[in-house]
């Protein structure tokens, strides 16, 4: 990738579409507009709260990130998107019962304006959700030209700029890449017969990238994971990135995993088991949706401890992952971590963890950044797969062949790397033995 030789200004609007409107995306809706008439703090965005160091220890120069790289600034934000569901944002929100009344009650207004587009729903892929606010087409080639539609009328309609997409929608059943997604002309001869492995997310991305909208992935989907998809994003030069929001317990093992490996302690289990009652615990109750987030889950220790390297530490960890729907607790989640460790002369330890967490309170400011991030790589003429958004996922994708690295610290390293690197800026590689010498 050459480094650009201008990033274009985020001058103008930017448009934020969302195909998913429920918990997730309200909140991120709900708390963008808090926070840009200073009601609330967007507490977890790097983009809003996160500094770089730039330059030696000595040179104190730690600006924010929001003012070292042209970003879209809040107050350019429009918010729209796609639902099963025809509530506006604030019903939904009301709905989903993240935010306190007093916190929606200031943005009611602003919020009831924003109503969801008919979405795209075969039930196939999601067999728990029965949506009442949907297209009809007679093949999925039309229904990607109906998404189009939208996008061209949405920018229309609020005089945009640019537009990115961010799925914040419901994991689909678990399929792998098949011959449909081999190349751009399979797929589209796919779209023609109405091709059973083409799902839902995949319309949305198919459409958002022959419109030259970036796209991030939210869920564990393969809506842009697939070598077709690749060429096609490569080809139009528009940005993507996924996929499943890293938020709750795989957090953690991202952040803890890194650290038993640093210091050569030996790991024979590690159990977790989640509960929540959202409407995507709802769908996760369905073995084939669960069986999507488990590969996306249950990837990260193999990545991160390399069992084949660290064969005596590592070689036979037993890794389980469980899914629990449990309605009282709402969006509410608590993980639960049970860790069997082993230390010097292989003396056992355990960890436990129990974190209760909020779903779409950690998701939300992944939201933003991940729109913010894509605008940015498309103003700097980034194209495809943008590996330095790795940090915002449990599965990152990567190009083909190329293990994806889940070591959280690596990733906010690459991240921060990136943007020294597209701002003319000396990459920082923590050595320190300039100081020394």
């Amino acid at each position: 990738m050459k480094r650009p030789v201008q990033i274009q200004k985020p001058e103008g609007k930017l448009g934020i579409l969302l195909p998913g409107m429920g918990a997730v995306a309200t909140t991120f809706i709900a708390g963008c507009l808090l926070a840009r008439r200073n009601l609330g703090r967007p507490i977890g965005s790097l983009t809003q709260m996160g500094t770089i160091r730039l330059g030696k220890r000595t040179d104190q120069r730690t600006p924010k990130i929001n003012d070292f790289v042209p970003l879209a600034q809040l107050d350019q934000l429009v918010f729209g998107g796609w639902d099963l569901f025809e509530d506006n944002a604030y019903e939904s929100a009301t709905n989903a019962a993240v935010l306190e009344r007093h916190h929606l009650e200031l943005v009611k207004d602003e919020m009831s304006a924003i109503k969801p587009m008919p979405a795209v729903f075969y039930p196939e892929y999601v067999k728990r959700l029965h949506g009442t606010h949907v297209k009809t087409a007679p093949t999925k080639a039309d229904m990607v030209q109906l998404v189009r539609e939208d996008i061209r009328r949405f920018k229309k309609d609020n005089d945009l700029a640019r537009a990115v997409a961010v799925w914040c929608g419901s994991t689909e059943i678990y399929f792998p890449p098949t011959e449909v997604h081999a190349t751009i002309e399979s797929f589209e001869k796919g779209l023609l017969a109405n091709d059973t492995a083409i799902s839902n997310s995949q319309i949305y991305a198919w459409a958002c990238l022959l419109e030259g909208v970036p796209y991030a992935n939210g869920a564990p989907n393969l809506s842009v994971d697939f070598p077709a998809a690749w060429d096609l994003a490569r080809e139009r030069q528009v940005p993507i990135s996924g996929k499943d929001f890293k938020t709750g317990q795989t957090l953690m093992k991202t952040i803890i995993a890194p650290g038993l490996k640093a210091r050569m302690l030996g790991l024979s289990g590690w159990f977790s088991t989640n509960i929540l009652g959202n409407r995507d615990g709802e769908v996760l109750d369905d073995p084939d949706s669960f069986k999507s987030k488990e590969v996306s889950k249950l990837g990260v220790l193999e990545y991160i401890l390399q069992p084949s390297v660290y064969a005596e530490l590592y070689g036979k960890i037993f890794h389980k992952v469980r899914i629990e729907y449990y309605p009282p607790r709402g969006d509410a989640k608590e993980g639960w971590d049970n860790l069997d460790i082993f230390g010097w002369l292989g003396y056992p330890m355990q960890i436990k963890i129990d974190f209760l967490c909020r779903d779409s309170i950690l998701a939300a400011p992944i939201v933003l950044d991940l729109a913010l991030f894509s605008d940015l790589a498309a103003r700097a003429g980034f194209g495809g797969t943008q590996e330095w958004l790795s940090f915002y996922y449990k599965s990152p994708m990567t190009a083909p062949d190329l293990y994806p690295e889940h070591d959280l610290f690596i990733q906010s390293m690459k991240l921060k790397n990136t943007l020294r690197w597209m701002m003319g800026e000396e990459l920082i590689t923590h050595l320190g033995s300039e100081y020394y010498d």
